[in-house]
């Protein structure tokens, strides 16, 4: 069995998307980072169920939420300012491990920012909290292999 730490994970950014042969930019600065899967729920409960709620899974769900510091020459970040300002998506890959590398996995999807909120404490850096989900796109999100 092989643990991960946090660190030895992996975010990048593509401003053109995730379609065709995307060109990552590593988020590097990024911070924590929260990558929620989940399904929908959709009930099916009928009398027969004897008093208990029943529920199938439809949709697949998934975002990235992550915090960075508050650096204004940092490109990353300015593509996200961008992206959240002009309601574009932006490419997003959250990886295992290096996006070049054999066996790395992870989600790939072309993002909609829902959030970029600034926090500027008095004693403290700057950071912003970003929030990120898969939206209209060409090209369907998805949890991505990368090949040998």
């Amino acid at each position: 069995m092989t643990l991960k730490r946090g660190y030895e994970m992996y975010l990048y950014y593509s401003a053109a998307g995730i379609g065709g042969t995307p060109a990552w930019t590593l988020l590097a600065i990024v911070r924590g980072v929260k990558v929620p899967w989940s399904r929908s729920e959709i009930p099916v409960t009928t009398r027969g169920a004897a008093g208990w709620k029943q529920v199938i899974y439809g949709l697949l769900e998934a975002g990235v939420d992550f915090d960075m510091p508050y650096d204004a020459d940092d490109a990353g970040l300015a593509a996200l300012r961008a992206a959240f300002i002009a309601n574009t998506p932006i490419g997003i890959a959250a990886m295992n491990g290096p996006v070049n590398v054999a066996g790395s996995e992870g989600l790939w999807a072309d993002c909609a920012v829902g959030k970029f909120d600034t926090d500027e404490p008095l004693d403290g850096d700057a950071t912003v909290a970003v929030s990120l989900k898969p939206t209209y796109s060409a090209n369907v999100p998805q949890f991505k292999v990368i090949g040998a």
